[in-house]
């Protein structure tokens, strides 16, 4: 029997000071307390004498920027997949994640009309969709190993509560993963054996300034 353990990273703290939903919008980078969570990570997981034989990342670049310390330590290549990108979202671009009383606005109305799916952007059966064929592929590549994918805090919690068997729609204000955190999923074979919530960087999570869903 093989155990694979496939770690799903959310990224660090974005340099974010105008408080923008940037979702899937290029160019926006980690803080300087986002790198230090990245490296906080890397240091976790090579303490741990962890067996990671790949380090895979979404293709934006706060989650390229929390990869590298992990692929540098293991000394493995980074690798990207589109897969674990950020959700999409039609409030991509707008300050409503740091001031949600816009939505009031009428302009929104259009987006609103089915929280559960959500029907403001990409469904979370979409999401739990792409990220479990990413999941799939790397348990049986890299199958008796570990694997750290890196992505965004919407596509890890609804993957989480997909394998978990619970409903994808949810409260947001109640989603366990954190910046930096891991969501890591074991294997025996193919079947889901267990999940573990980790934060390697919870001393630095104070202050941190998170946009929801980010």
């Amino acid at each position: 029997m093989a155990t694979t353990t496939v770690h799903l990273l959310r990224h660090g703290e974005v340099h974010n000071p105008d408080g923008v939903l940037y979702g899937r919008i290029a160019g926006y980078r980690l803080s300087d307390r986002g790198r230090r969570m990245a490296e906080r990570v890397a240091e976790h997981l090579s303490d741990g004498g962890r067996d990671v034989a790949a380090v895979v990342a979404s293709p934006l670049q706060r989650a390229q920027e929390t990869a590298r310390p992990t692929a540098s330590v293991f000394g493995v290549e980074l690798a990207t997949d589109d897969r674990l990108v950020e959700a999409g979202n039609s409030f991509e671009g707008t300050t409503i994640g740091k001031r949600p009383g816009q939505l009031a606005h009428p302009r929104y109305w259009k987006y609103l009309w089915n929280p559960l799916r959500p029907s403001w952007g990409e469904s979370y059966a979409a999401q739990v969709a792409r990220m479990r064929a990413a999941v799939d592929d790397a348990r049986r590549t890299y199958a008796g190993h570990e694997v750290v994918l890196v992505s965004h805090q919407l596509p890890v919690w609804v993957t989480r509560r997909a394998f978990e068997g619970r409903r994808l729609a949810h409260d947001p204000r109640r989603r366990e993963c954190a910046l930096a955190s891991l969501t890591s999923l074991t294997f025996d074979d193919d079947r889901f054996a267990g999940l573990h919530y980790c934060e390697p960087a919870d001393d630095l999570l104070a202050g941190a300034d998170p946009v929801p869903g980010a």
